[in-house]
């Protein structure tokens, strides 16, 4: 009897364990006037100290959809295209580095404001490929375009 329930005890504490590393969360918004299809050219700005080159995995993406995609340093306003990208990868070290999580804005390039976002965040369990994040968030960005 003592053997069955330290044994349940420990499958109970390990399940407890596992289920807070399964992290899987995505999601994005648009403010109401915004038209991403009329945006066509897209300045994807390289965030300083970037080693893992998302923002050519961006202009990638956006280059696969047909639309106009260079990438630079941060430039004074205007941006010289119909949007501005912004982000923020986060990278986490478990065995291997892998990106946590990813926020990309999508910015008026007049003013700097942003016109979208998008967030994905997968912790080692749900891991995808920084190209997958890329894909998801920009995927789930123009799922919100009217």
């Amino acid at each position: 009897m003592l053997k069955k329930i330290v044994f349940i005890s420990l499958v109970i504490a390990a399940l407890s364990a596992l289920s807070g590393c399964a992290v899987n969360r995505a999601s994005a918004s648009i403010t109401p006037d915004t038209d991403l299809k009329a945006m066509k050219t897209f300045y994807v700005v390289h965030r300083e100290g970037d080693k893992h080159d998302t923002d050519q995995l961006i202009k990638d993406h956006l280059n696969k959809k047909g639309l106009a995609a260079t990438t630079g340093p941060e430039l004074p306003l205007p941006y010289p295209a119909d949007a501005v990208v912004t982000y923020i990868d986060k990278w986490f070290w478990d065995i291997t580095m892998y990106m946590l999580e990813l926020t990309i804005n999508i910015r008026n390039p007049s003013d700097n404001f942003p016109v979208a976002v998008g967030n994905s965040y997968h912790t080692s369990l749900t891991r995808l490929s920084p190209t997958e994040m890329v894909d998801e968030v920009m995927t789930n960005i123009y799922k919100q375009a009217k």
